[in-house]
């Protein structure tokens, strides 16, 4: 189980695939440089990034699903773990964004619907769903596509959202977290802090 959790009021969780850029986004979130490897699985404790006078952080959770050289069990214990910490801290969680790999995402997705398998990404998009917590899915590495439009089109359909992406605009955040393009995510943000009545968080992701 994760433990050590600080005592805040409000909290971001990434949540996503290892590889998919959470670490990358989170020192683009918070100024900070988190461990980031090209070895899936790099963290597997949560991030926690909070400042001293605010009662709010950012959390990196472990990413999830495959790792190469890690057994099949432990890849789900960590499963399990994110989604209990998810569940016992909903109260305090005014968003939950999904980062996926936007040049990857509809396959991988595909090759394990075809499995008759439940994908991790829309698992995790549903269970964020099922308590309370509006998702926002951060579309990460969008310079590796070139039919972005497209791309985002098709993982909206995935996701049950239907297309064309841009009316999911408070959704479906576009971004580039290695160049620090990332105002699509900002904004979805302040979206979420403004709708929780928490005015105040709206200097973190200006």
């Amino acid at each position: 189980m994760f433990e050590d959790r600080p005592d805040r009021d409000v909290e971001v969780v990434l949540v996503g695939r290892s590889n998919v850029g959470k670490s990358t986004l989170m020192r683009e979130l918070t100024g900070h440089d988190f461990s980031t490897g090209k070895k899936p699985g790099v963290t597997r404790q949560p991030n926690h990034f909070d400042w001293a006078s605010e009662s709010f952080m950012f959390t990196d959770l472990p990413g999830f699903g495959f790792m190469s050289g890690v057994e099949a069990d432990q890849r789900e214990a960590i499963k399990t773990d994110i989604v209990r910490y998810i569940e016992g801290n909903a109260d305090a969680i005014v968003a939950g964004v999904i980062v996926v790999d936007g040049k990857s995402a509809v396959e991988i997705i595909d090759r394990h619907t075809k499995r008759g398998e439940i994908p991790h990404d829309i698992e995790m998009f549903e269970f964020l769903v099922d308590v309370g917590i509006d998702p926002i899915v951060a579309v990460n590495k969008t310079d590796k596509i070139d039919d972005l439009d497209e791309r985002l089109d098709a993982i909206c359909e995935r996701l049950g959202l239907y297309p064309p992406w841009q009316q999911w605009s408070e959704s479906i955040a576009p971004i580039c977290a290695k160049r620090g393009e990332i105002e699509p995510l900002l904004a979805c943000l302040r979206d979420r802090f403004h709708e929780h009545n928490r005015d105040d968080l709206l200097k973190f992701v200006t």
